[in-house]
């Protein structure tokens, strides 16, 4: 079974670039190396001034989300580079069993 964690995070449309950067080279940097993951995706949409971001991740099960986020895995992990461009994130995650994938 995947489990799927889920996140979202809003920029100014002007900024969307550079928060995007950020999670290619450091959000995936620091989730590869964490035994368990499977995976991600970055979902974006502009929207007027703003861009919504909303990430994706995966992994093996909630040990592997623990080793990521700590024993509260259901809190937001946002490094400080990210927290400069965002105007607004969620405090907290979703996570979702897989019922289906094709």
């Amino acid at each position: 079974m995947v489990i799927t964690r889920m996140w979202r995070g809003w920029t100014r449309s002007g900024e969307a670039d550079r928060y995007e950067q950020h999670y290619r080279s450091e959000v995936m940097v620091t989730l590869g190396q964490v035994s368990g993951f499977r995976g991600a995706r970055l979902l974006r949409r502009t929207l007027g001034e703003e861009t919504e971001f909303v990430s994706l991740t995966f992994f093996d099960d909630l040990d592997a989300i623990r080793s990521f986020a700590g024993s509260d895995y259901e809190t937001a992990v946002v490094a400080e580079e990210a927290r400069k461009v965002l105007i607004r994130f969620d405090e907290r995650v979703c996570h979702y069993e897989t019922a289906f994938a094709a």
